[in-house]
């Protein structure tokens, strides 16, 4: 019930969803949304004003032209002109929320895809514990959380890979979780290359092109899934120097991977170390 509500109120590839017809609507408009979408919304904004709006929901034209939405058609790498005509449709500054309702001033689409599994994963996890379910380990695309212990009474243990190039992975990290969520970010699997040039899935709103540094993927544990989903995307959008120096500012457990001289090397946060 909590996914079939989830994807009504927020999938991008469904045109019945609360924020496909949102998307739909012209500047100016306001529309009455469910309380877990504005609660997104209002979250996402604390991204985007921590990181200088590096993390953006209204991101949805970018994706588009990448050829990265749900109306993608092949990837292609779109002009300048491209480009610009997206940015000039997005900007958080440009949404607000009246009440029940969220409205835009210009013509805005967004994208919730970056918070709302983590946030479905909390969202069980309420459920279970109101149920009284004290030992679980619950997945949604990735996201995860796991609290108590296994049947046997032996810990819940994630493993983190570790990629090597061509496909390849190796574990890296196996991890005893209890009580966490835990959310990895990359661009080493949804991307593609023309003339030689890799171009990762994963967006700069501020640049309007894919993120270019030699950090690969980002790993964040929180207590929340849902905050350790939007952390995980904000720091690979930044990068290892950027986003470590977040991180240790913010207290955030993180474990950057990065490429170096044809390598994957990792780094991780003090906030990191400290629990594992």
């Amino acid at each position: 019930a909590i996914l079939d509500e989830v994807d009504r109120q927020m999938s991008t590839y469904r045109t019945d969803s609360d924020l496909a017809v949102f998307n739909r609507l012209s500047a100016g408009s306001c529309q009455t949304m469910p309380q877990p979408v504005l609660e997104l919304v209002r979250y996402a904004g604390e991204l985007s004003e921590l990181s200088d709006g590096q993390f953006d929901i209204t991101i949805q034209p970018l994706l588009d032209v990448w050829s990265f939405g749900p109306g993608s058609r092949g990837h292609q790498v779109p002009t300048a002109a491209a480009i610009a005509e997206a940015r000039a449709q997005m900007g958080f500054a440009h949404l607000n929320i009246q009440g029940d309702q969220l409205c835009k001033a210009i013509d805005l689409k967004l994208d919730l895809n970056s918070i709302a599994a983590g946030d479905t994963v909390d969202r069980i996890a309420a459920r279970f514990e109101a149920m009284g379910i004290d030992s679980y380990m619950i997945e949604v695309t990735g996201e995860l959380i796991a609290k108590g212990k296994k049947p046997d009474g032996s810990p819940w243990r994630i493993a983190l890979e570790q990629p090597l190039g061509k496909g390849e992975r190796v574990l890296q990290w196996v991890l005893e979780i209890d009580g966490w969520g835990v959310n990895t970010s990359g661009d080493y699997r949804n991307y593609f290359e023309e003339d030689g040039v890799r171009f990762s899935h994963t967006l700069n709103p501020k640049t309007g092109a894919p993120i270019a540094h030699h950090t690969a993927a980002v790993t964040v544990i929180d207590r929340s899934a849902r905050v350790a989903d939007g952390l995980g995307t904000l720091l690979l959008v930044l990068g290892l120097e950027e986003g470590m120096a977040l991180a240790q500012a913010h207290d955030i457990a993180a474990l950057f991977v990065t490429r170096e001289q044809g390598e994957f090397r990792s780094h991780a946060s003090p906030a990191f170390e400290q629990l594992f």
